[in-house]
């Protein structure tokens, strides 16, 4: 039984984090939708990005909708725990959140792209919670493959910052950084609202657009 004492919303240190597994968890081989190879490597005239904005089943539906989005995959990243498991990553005691990775091609969709799907798809002033789902797993967060996403990243949180202020909401508390570990999350969790179509999402916006496209080149 996990430590339920931990408080959840607060970030673990590395030291007190469970120390988890060497081998990878079992997921699935093919995306449910597309059927291509769920760990395919990222073609050459594609690029990666990684978010995490809440509940990964929401999240992932969000994206795998986009044109140009040649595969989504859900996971765990930026905790402490090899190859956790979603119990654990539930326990608070991994540092890690849920994430949706995400193959594009940017002659189709820009990152900008991907980034305003981010800032309006989700409430990314909320801290370790999004809705009604609290825990460091919940956090908001971009993770960046490259200093052109970092940098883009960067700009457009400072662009969306003065929109959500006037609309009434606090300050951003989405972390920015250079991409971490990616651990793919269990097999039902993959595409889990196309297998599970009436299935839980608790994923909402803040009904605030970005004005990317404006202000990020």
């Amino acid at each position: 039984m996990f430590f339920m004492s931990q408080k959840k919303s607060e970030m673990i240190s590395p030291e007190a984090a469970l120390s988890g597994r060497d081998t990878a968890l079992t997921t699935a081989k093919t995306h449910f939708l597309s059927g291509r190879p769920l760990k395919a490597e990222v073609p050459l005239d594609m690029q990666k990005a990684m978010f995490g904005m809440g509940c990964f089943w929401g999240v992932e539906r969000m994206f795998w909708s986009i044109d140009g989005i040649w595969l989504t995959r859900v996971g765990y990243a930026g905790g402490f725990t090899t190859n956790a498991t979603y119990e654990e990553v539930c326990s608070g005691l991994t540092g890690h959140n849920e994430v949706v990775q995400v193959i594009y091609n940017p002659a189709v969709t820009s990152y900008e792209d991907l980034l305003k799907v981010f800032w309006e798809g989700h409430d990314p002033t909320q801290g370790m919670q999004q809705g009604n789902d609290r825990g460091t797993q919940y956090r908001s967060g971009i993770y960046t493959y490259s200093d052109a996403q970092n940098h883009a990243a960067t700009v457009s949180s400072a662009a969306f910052a003065p929109k959500l202020k006037s609309a009434g909401y606090g300050a951003i508390t989405s972390e920015i950084i250079t991409a971490p570990a990616f651990y793919y999350a269990e097999d039902y969790h993959q595409q889990y609202l196309a297998k599970n179509p009436n299935g839980y999402c608790g994923i909402g916006g803040t009904g605030v657009t970005c004005p990317i496209g404006l202000t990020v080149s």
